[in-house]
């Protein structure tokens, strides 16, 4: 099942690499990482382009809000299933089986 990430990004520089690190470490492997920068002003960019992941997809906007680059997450994100993780946020090592299996 191919699941999309969805990471709304505005200066959370000290946590974002936390956030990309849970997601990419889930049992059940994200298809890809959508993250979404709203315009961040401190290091969060380059904190995310330190990963070398071809899944991880960096989409830059002006600062429009956390509900738009949410949405343009759910637009660009090229699978059905989409699953969302604030940026300052971690995920289990789970959570994704148990959102696929809701889902089922």
């Amino acid at each position: 099942m191919n699941i999309s990430v969805v990471i709304p990004l505005y200066n959370k520089e000290q946590y974002i690499n936390r956030a990309i690190t849970s997601a990419l470490d889930q049992t059940i492997q994200p298809t890809e990482i959508v993250i979404i920068d709203d315009g961040s002003t401190d290091n969060s960019v380059n904190e995310v382009l330190r990963f070398n992941d071809s899944r991880i997809h960096l989409i830059q906007q002006q600062n429009s809000g956390v509900s738009a680059a949410r949405n343009r997450g759910v637009v660009e994100a090229r699978y059905e299933l989409v699953a969302f993780l604030d940026a300052d946020d971690e995920w289990k090592p789970d959570f994704l089986l148990h959102i696929q299996r809701l889902y089922r």
